[in-house]
């Protein structure tokens, strides 16, 4: 059964326009696992535009499933990955200009660094995950580095799909979901965990949730959407009965 990951990161943006107490990431964590989260996935910034280390603490003590800390290579966000201990640790590239992660981590361009990190997640309990784009040279380097998962980046798929009129079969979206298939085909044969997302949502995740082999989507922003209308338990629920209802299907 393919496991749902739900990103709260923006539960604590709308907290952070008014830079109030409210809504609380660790009562979204909450409602997120009574709609059926396997996971809960924060995004740990170095500006800290969002989620504070405060949340991440009260959250690695309150979930009750699995905590995902999305966090840049670095030395800072390496000693509080430790001390938190959360259950898994995905490595993303951060620019302080982006408005979410654009782009997978350049894996093959920095192994020296990286396997360095990798090595002191896992010393200290942690799943180590990278997130990158479905480039074979990428998933091959994630193997060498130690990373036992691989999250592949589907936003190109979802940026195709949305410009082609949400046609599944338009030329430009089957290219981008065999990228996805061929490269998490090899991310399996080298050992590791297949996962994916980005810009995931109720009208493209289906054809996602059926690629061999994947395991976990993480998907954020789609799923808070909808909550602003039926509440987040309701929307965390829909999403998952896609995903269990794109296995069902032939």
């Amino acid at each position: 059964m393919i496991e749902l990951g739900v990103n709260i990161d923006h539960v604590a943006t709308l907290r952070q326009a008014r830079a109030a107490w409210e809504p609380d990431p660790v009562w979204a964590a909450v409602e997120a696992h009574l709609g059926g989260a396997d996971g809960i996935t924060v995004h740990l910034r170095e500006d800290r535009r969002h989620i504070h280390d405060e949340d991440a603490r009260r959250l690695k003590e309150a979930t009750q499933i699995r905590l995902n800390l999305e966090m840049a290579a670095t030395e800072e966000m390496i000693d509080i990955a430790c001390r938190l201990r959360p259950q898994m640790a995905m490595l993303v590239p951060e620019g302080r200009q982006e408005i979410t992660t654009e782009g997978g981590l350049d894996v093959a361009g920095q192994e020296a660094w990286l396997r360095e990190v990798a090595a002191r997640l896992a010393a200290a309990g942690i799943i180590v995950s990278v997130f990158i784009d479905a480039e074979p040279r990428q998933a091959e380097a994630a193997a060498r580095i130690g990373a036992a998962v691989c999250e592949l980046h589907t936003g190109p798929y979802a940026h195709a799909f949305h410009a082609e009129g949400r046609d599944r079969e338009a030329p430009a979206v089957r290219r981008e979901l065999e990228r996805l298939r061929q490269t998490g085909e090899l991310v399996a044969r080298q050992g590791m965990r297949f996962n994916a997302g980005h810009a995931l949502n109720y009208y493209n995740v289906q054809p996602i949730a059926r690629l061999p082999g994947v395991r976990e989507l993480h998907i954020g922003h789609a799923i808070v959407s909808r909550a602003v209308f039926i509440g987040l338990r309701a929307a965390v629920r829909e999403m998952k009965n896609l995903l269990n209802g794109a296995e069902r299907m032939p």
